[in-house]
């Protein structure tokens, strides 16, 4: 299982130093917020790219946005692997096309309370599904056990249905819970502030990944 720190809850006063000491994770995983999707707001694609320069991780930007067609250019010039959009989103469906058009793996997201039935049209385009175990918006959110559902009724899906698309949970995610999200069938765990708050983040992440 890959391991995605989220750079929501890094000091952003000393932000190079916080991504070197993450460096043996997989990927940097960006919650990029528009204040009216979500309440809050975070940061813009300039930061973004400036991430990028600092950082030898391949990027993972979930927009949680309203209108994600007219974001997705702007953060596309980070060159990331991913790009994911919420299907509670207007225009999911044209997001993802230009996603792909642009070169970049492509992925859907629910909330906890949208059933997995919302995205099933789209797993065949999809290369990443992120199954939100926290109400996005927020970081320090206690885990939803039953986001673990939703992840085993997509790995059924994804064998019965012969995809490729990788499975990866957001929320909560921390030491205590993380071999279940393992065992769940989980291929990508985003984890932010159980990450950040450790001293020793490089062994919390090689401990995170036994």
């Amino acid at each position: 299982m890959k391991i995605a720190p989220s750079v929501l809850t890094a000091d952003f006063a000393n932000l190079e130093n916080e991504l070197a000491s993450i460096k043996s994770a997989d990927l940097l995983h960006l919650d990029i917020m528009d204040g009216h999707f979500v309440p809050n707001i975070s940061f813009g694609s300039h930061v973004s790219k400036c991430i990028k320069k600092a950082t030898k991780l391949p990027l993972d930007i979930h927009l949680m946005v309203t209108n994600p067609v007219e974001w997705i250019k702007d953060f596309s010039k980070a060159n990331p692997e991913y790009i994911t959009v919420h299907i509670e989103s207007n225009d999911a469906h044209q997001a993802l096309h230009l996603i792909k058009e642009l070169g970049i793996k492509a992925g859907i997201t629910l909330k906890p309370d949208t059933e997995i039935e919302a995205i099933k049209e789209y797993l065949y385009l999809v290369d990443l599904v992120l199954v939100m175990s926290v109400e996005p918006g927020f970081g320090g959110q206690a885990f939803m056990p039953s986001s673990l559902d939703k992840v085993r009724k997509l790995k059924e899906l994804r064998k019965q249905m012969n995809f490729n698309f990788l499975i990866e949970i957001d929320g909560g995610v921390n030491g205590s819970n993380i071999d279940q999200v393992r065992d769940a069938g989980v291929d990508i765990a985003v984890i932010g502030s159980y990450i950040f708050n450790q001293e020793n983040r490089e062994k919390t992440i090689k401990d995170l990944k036994k």
